[in-house]
C-alpha cells in the first residue's frame, strides 16, 4: 500500500497512517506448553499434576487487535475525530485535536534531532500536555521516561537522565528551573500555544516499528536505593491492553479516571486502555474522589481505593486493583457494585500478567489466571515445579516479559532468565511473589519472599497476619511489619478498630508465634506517591510508639 502524502486536515481527514507502524508480530510463537507432557522436566510432578502444570500455567491464546498502541490509537483517530479523548479540569481535547497537537510536537523533536531509539524525558505532572507527549515521543519511534516533576527527589532526576542517556527533557514551563539542566528542555504547553492555529502534517518514524521496540522506560520506586529503569516494549503492552481481559471493556465514549502517578507502570495502563479503545481520559486535578466520581472505568491501588467512598460513585462499571494485597472486604463492597478485578504482576512483566474475576461473597480471593499469552510457574528453590498445592515462587514467562534493567547487566541476568519450559526464544522472569494454585487453577498470593520472616526461629508470612486482621469488622486495611528477629509490630486502620477484636482473630486464625507484640489503630496508613502503604514511615511510628509506651 501507498502512503498518502497529506495535505491540509480537517476532522474527517483525520491522520491514519497504520500501515507506517506495521511490522512482523511472532503470534506463530506464542505461548505454548503442551509439548511439556511427558517432558523430563516434569519428573518431580505426578502424571495428574503435570496435566495441571500447564493447564494452569498457561493463559490463553489470543491474538492483540492491533500490532502496536499507535496503529489502534490513529485508527479511534479515524473512526470518531471529535470524539473528546482527554479532559483535565475545565479543559478538553478530542481525538483530532490531540493527534494533531502530537503530530506538531513530535515534528518540532524531530527538528531536534530525536529519532528512533532516543530517548526523552518526560518530567512533568499529569496534564493534558503530558499524554500529548506521550503520543508525540512515539510518533516518532523514540522512548519515553515519565517522572512527576513535583515530588521525585533531584537526585532521582538526575540519575535517570545520567543513566538513560536522554536527549531531551518534556516539561512545563513552571517546572523548568525543577529540571536536570545537564541536557535540553522543552516547555511543552508554551510550545502548543505557539502553534495552535497551525494545522500539522502528519510526523513519521523514519524506522519501521517493530513490536520488539521499547515503549517507554519505567523506573523502579528505588525504596532500597537509586530505581532501576523497566524497558517495556510495544509488543509488551498490547498483549495485554487490546486482550481481554486487560482491555476492561473500554469502548468509544467510556470514561477512564486518571488518578495515578505517571511514573507508576499502573498510569500505562489507565492512559492506553482509554485513547487505544476511544475512551474519554479523565485526568484527575488535586481530588481523587471527584475524579473517579465521574468514571466509569477505574484502575487503582486497594490503599487508593478504600479511601473512596463507593456510595459516590454511581457510575462505576469495571474496577481492577493491582499493586499491593487487596483485602476480601474491600473486593466484597466494590464487587456487588460493579464488575471487579484483583490483579498482580511487577512492571517487569508489564503491569499485570494475572487477574481475576472476583465474585463477591467468595470463599477466597485470588490474583487469578494468567492472560492472555502468558505464562506462571511455581517453582522451588532450585526451580523445580512446585506440586500443586504447594507454596513456591511465581516466576512469570511469555510476551509479558519486559526486556531487562536499563544499563545493568548483572541485575537482568539475575532476575530474568531462559526459560526452559517455553524454550529458548522466551525469558522467564523472578517476581519474588510467593503463591500456590488452588484446586480450580488460580493463584493465591502469599506476599513477597522477603515478607516471609523468621520470628522466634518460626517461618511467619506478613501477609497472612494482615489479612486475619482486615477479617474484622469495620478494619479497612492492615499491615504487618518486623521490627527484629522476636517482634512484629501490625497498624491497622482506621482509628476505631477494636484492637482486642484484632489480636483475638490472629490468635483464632493463625498459630501463636504470628501474633504481634503490638498491634496500633490509626485513622489512614500513610502511602507512597504511587498509591501503597508506605511501610518506611510505618516501621519508624511503629518505633516512635513503642518508645513512648516504654517511657510511661
Amino acid at each position: 500500500m501507498k502512503k498518502q502524502r497529506l495535505k491540509s486536515l480537517s476532522p474527517e481527514e483525520v491522520v491514519f497512517q497504520d500501515n507506517t507502524f506495521h511490522s512482523y508480530f511472532p503470534y506463530a510463537s506464542k505461548p505454548s506448553l503442551g509439548f511439556l507432557r511427558g517432558s523430563p522436566l516434569l519428573d518431580s510432578l505426578t502424571l495428574d499434576e503435570q496435566e495441571r502444570f500447564v493447564k494452569f500455567g498457561e493463559g490463553p491464546s489470543v491474538e492483540p487487535t492491533y500490532e502496536h498502541l499507535l496503529s489502534a490509537f490513529h485508527a479511534v483517530c479515524k473512526a470518531n475525530p471529535n470524539a473528546i479523548a482527554v479532559r483535565h479540569e475545565e479543559h478538553k481535547v478530542t481525538y483530532f485535536e490531540l493527534n494533531q497537537s502530537a503530530n506538531a510536537l513530535a515534528t518540532k523533536l524531530k527538528s531536534l534531532g530525536i529519532t528512533n531509539g532516543d530517548k526523552v524525558a518526560l518530567f512533568t505532572e499529569r496534564s493534558i500536555p503530558m499524554i500529548i507527549s506521550i503520543l508525540a515521543v512515539l510518533k516518532l519511534g523514540a522512548i519515553y521516561i515519565p517522572q512527576d516533576v513535583r515530588i521525585a527527589p533531584k537526585k532521582q532526576l538526575d540519575h535517570i537522565i545520567k543513566i538513560s542517556g536522554a536527549k531531551i527533557i518534556l516539561t512545563l514551563s513552571r517546572f523548568i528551573d525543577r529540571v536536570p539542566s545537564t541536557i535540553p528542555s522543552l516547555a511543552v504547553e508554551s510550545f502548543l500555544k505557539e502553534i495552535n492555529s497551525k494545522i500539522s502534517k502528519n510526523i513519521e518514524s523514519d524506522h519501521k516499528l517493530k513490536s520488539d521496540d521499547p515503549c517507554f522506560i519505567l523506573f523502579t520506586s528505588g525504596t532500597t536505593g537509586m530505581p532501576n529503569g523497566v524497558i517495556v516494549t510495544h509488543k509488551n503492552l498490547v498483549n495485554l491492553l487490546l486482550t481481554k481481559p486487560g482491555n476492561l471493556d473500554v469502548t468509544s465514549g467510556t470514561k477512564v479516571s486518571q488518578i495515578l502517578n505517571i511514573a507508576f507502570d499502573m498510569a500505562a495502563w489507565e492512559i492506553f486502555t482509554s485513547l487505544c479503545h476511544g475512551g474519554e481520559l479523565l485526568i484527575r486535578s488535586k481530588s481523587i474522589v471527584e475524579t473517579v466520581k465521574q468514571a466509569e472505568v477505574v484502575i487503582a491501588t486497594p490503599s487508593i481505593l478504600a479511601q473512596i467512598p463507593i456510595e459516590e460513585c454511581t457510575l462505576a462499571k469495571v474496577v481492577a486493583v493491582a499493586g499491593e494485597p487487596c483485602p476480601k472486604t474491600l473486593a466484597d463492597r466494590w464487587a456487588k457494585k460493579c464488575i471487579f478485578y484483583n490483579c498482580c504482576g511487577p512492571t517487569e512483566v508489564t503491569i499485570v500478567n494475572t487477574m481475576q474475576k472476583y465474585i463477591p461473597d467468595s470463599n477466597l480471593i485470588t490474583i487469578g489466571k494468567p492472560t492472555p499469552n502468558n505464562t506462571v510457574y511455581i517453582l522451588d528453590e532450585e526451580r523445580n515445579p512446585c506440586s500443586i498445592g504447594d507454596v513456591g515462587e511465581m516466576w512469570a514467562g511469555g510476551l509479558c516479559v519486559s526486556n531487562g534493567y536499563l544499563e545493568n547487566p548483572k541485575l537482568t541476568n539475575d532476575r530474568y532468565v531462559d526459560d526452559p519450559f517455553l524454550g529458548p526464544d522466551f525469558k522467564m522472569f523472578r517476581t519474588r511473589d510467593l503463591g500456590r494454585w488452588t484446586s480450580n487453577g488460580e493463584l493465591e498470593h502469599f506476599g513477597r519472599t522477603d515478607d516471609q520472616v523468621k520470628i522466634r526461629g518460626f517461618r511467619v508470612e506478613l501477609d497472612s497476619i494482615s489479612a486475619a486482621l482486615e477479617s474484622i469488622e469495620n478494619c479497612k486495611r492492615a499491615v504487618t511489619l518486623k521490627l527484629d528477629s522476636q517482634t512484629l509490630v501490625s497498624f491497622v486502620s482506621p482509628l476505631e478498630v477494636d484492637l482486642d477484636q484484632a489480636k483475638k482473630a490472629v490468635r483464632t486464625a493463625l498459630p501463636y508465634y504470628c501474633e504481634p507484640s503490638h498491634i496500633f489503630s490509626i485513622d489512614q496508613l500513610p502511602m507512597t506517591d504511587r498509591g501503597k502503604i508506605d511501610k518506611r514511615k510505618l516501621t519508624i511510628l511503629a518505633l516512635q510508639k513503642i518508645e513512648s509506651s516504654e517511657e510511661l
